[in-house]
Formats: structure tokens, sequence, C-alpha cells
């Protein structure tokens, strides 16, 4: 068994706590503060990675962490840009659904690939390994594009011009 106590997972854990305070920011338009907190979220997010391949700080615990701390960024900022109207309603839920439909199968494959005996207890201890899921091309090229534009959404109200086509064009 390895330990979750990792700097790493620590600032995981971080960006994770961090999503209510952006989504306040965001909602009540507090857009300085939304784009720090957006900021720091994507350096830490860095941050983690990078002590956690040059110091060998991986675990089982950030190996789950990590995609779950993203989605839980992606999924506030969807949320509340879409509520604040900043971003398309139907773009909003196209992205929830496609987040939904991916967490929904890495419960799948992680039950289907858990040594047996499966059980609930062995299923939530991220101490036993199961299949590792890597992101294909398309899928990094994906986050990277809807990244680019919830980044420029929440920047957009700080610009002293209109960057609607860009953002339209993202959309």
């Amino acid at each position: 068994r390895e330990s979750p106590y990792t700097i790493p997972n620590a600032l995981t854990l971080a960006r994770i706590a961090a999503c209510p305070f952006l989504g306040y920011a965001i909602i009540h338009q507090e857009h300085i503060w939304s784009l720090g907190i957006l900021v720091v979220s994507g350096l830490s997010d860095w941050l983690d990675g990078w002590i956690a391949r040059h110091y060998n700080s991986k675990s089982v615990l950030g190996s789950i962490l990590d995609p779950a701390a993203d989605k839980a960024l992606m999924t506030t900022l969807v949320g509340t840009l879409a509520w604040a109207g900043r971003l398309p309603l139907p773009l909003a839920l196209l992205i929830f659904g496609r987040d939904l439909s991916l967490s929904i199968s890495a419960f799948y494959f992680r039950f289907i690939s858990l040594p047996k005996p499966r059980t609930l207890q062995r299923y939530f201890d991220p101490s036993i390994p199961s299949a590792e899921v890597k992101p294909t091309q398309i899928s990094k090229v994906n986050t990277a594009l809807q990244l680019i534009l919830m980044g420029l959404t929440v920047l957009a109200p700080l610009l002293p011009m209109e960057i609607e086509t860009p953002l339209m064009i993202l959309q």
C-alpha cells in the first residue's frame, strides 16, 4: 500500500476545494478573482504533475484525484459561466453530457478491471490498482480547446476590447 499523503495530492485537493470559490466569483461577477483562481488552479495542476514525476510521488489516489479535479474545475466553469449567461446553454449541456458519459465509463472500467473479489470496499480502495485510462490525442486537443474557451470567457470582461468572434469560433 502506498501513502496517499503526498504534496501532489494535497495540491489536487486544494484545486478541488477552490472550485466553489471560483463558481461564486464567476456568478457574482468578481472577474479579477475568477481569473486569479483559474490561473492558480492551472498552475497547481501543472505543479502537482511536475512534482509527482520528478520526485516519484505518483500514487493510485493521485491518478484518480487529478482527473476528478479537472472535471470539477471544468464542471464549475461550464455551469457557472452558463448560469451567468456567458456560455450558451446548449454548449454547456453538450459538455456536461460528454463529461458525464466519460465519468460513467471510468466507473464501469474500474469495476470490470478490479481483481476479484469485487466488493464496494475494494472498489473504493485507491491503493488497489485497476485499468489505467490514457487520454487519446483527440481528447487532449478537445480538453485544450475547452480550457482555452473557458479561460478566454473568464478573461473577456477584463479586456479593453471585444473578443466575441474568437469566443464564438471556439464555441
